[in-house]
């Protein structure tokens, strides 16, 4: 039988129009080998959440460069929990400012990447959570 492939939805919360990153990180996961679910723009924490649960996900990740990341990122992980889905690890990225990123690790964001890191720093973020 064979391992199940780790599934990771990647989406883009909120009223930002600008995919060009999550696409591209969405097409690295792929590449690398993981089940890639890319749900589009201007999605609400709810509908986010909603799909990761259908979809069954182990990891969600969040690409946002309006500035709304410290209601947003908070909103979805509160949702996860009322859904009884803390399991599913949020991570994050886009432009997000360093003096917020404290502050969102601490409401349960796993980790920020920001614009220029390497897709080798996701991967192994995901390859070291999942153990």
């Amino acid at each position: 039988m064979s391992e199940k492939k780790t599934r990771i939805l990647i989406a883009k919360p909120g009223l930002d129009g600008h995919d060009r990153g999550a696409k591209y990180i969405a097409r690295a996961l792929k590449d690398a080998g993981y089940e890639v679910i890319y749900t589009g723009l201007r999605q609400t924490p709810e509908s986010i959440v909603s799909t990761a649960l259908q979809e069954d996900v182990d990891f969600i990740g969040l690409s946002l460069l309006s500035g709304a990341h410290n209601e947003l990122f908070p909103r979805v992980i509160a949702l996860l929990k009322e859904k009884k889905a803390e399991d599913i690890v949020v991570f994050g990225g886009g432009v997000i400012p360093e003096t917020d990123i404290p502050s969102l690790m601490e409401q349960g964001v796993k980790a920020v990447f920001t614009p220029g890191t390497p897709i080798s720093k996701v991967t192994e973020f995901i390859e070291q959570v999942k153990g």
